[in-house]
């Protein structure tokens, strides 16, 4: 019994170490960014969510991943992806790397095991929303932190005026 905890002790500080060196961040992906009108689509395992996964009416996770875009403010794109980041910028663990008139690329970090997750918006012009996309890195299964944080991050846009 002894034996058993001090391997899962172990097990848990090894974790942690490998957090703090980052270990666990893995690489930004370098097909990032709006292509033909399109974020990336959804990852093929249970880790992501994007507002664009009915565009790929094949993709396996389709319906898992599926969430809504964001609503343009009155003031329209600019005033929307303002905004935005005015919200982006008040989450904790996120941070924004990139960030031009139509699109914002930002990165999302777990407290303890440092999980990064790449997280994206694009002012579609066409639909008069703001397109998003946020999917983790490592992993098969994120048990629902990216649609929870986008979820969380909805809520506070909506709440801006």
């Amino acid at each position: 019994m002894k034996f058993a905890f001090y391997i899962v002790l172990a097990a848990i500080v090894l974790a942690l170490v490998a957090a703090q060196v980052g270990l666990l961040s893995g690489q930004r992906p370098a097909d990032l960014g709006v292509k033909d009108g399109r974020l990336k689509p959804p990852s093929v395992t249970r880790n992501s969510v994007s507002s664009q996964a009915a565009l790929v009416p094949d993709h396996p996770q389709r319906a898992y991943a599926s969430i809504d875009p964001l609503p343009f403010k009155a003031g329209g794109a600019a005033a929307s992806m303002k905004a935005l980041e005015a919200v982006l910028s008040t989450l904790t663990g996120v941070t924004i790397i990139e960030q031009r008139p139509d699109y914002v690329y930002a990165q999302a970090q777990t407290r303890w095991l440092k999980f990064v997750d790449d997280v994206e918006f694009w002012a579609n012009p066409v639909r008069g929303v703001i397109e998003l996309r946020s999917a983790s890195r490592l992993g098969r299964e994120d048990f629902g932190v990216n649609r929870q944080r986008m979820e969380v991050l909805r809520a506070a846009y909506l709440a801006v005026p």
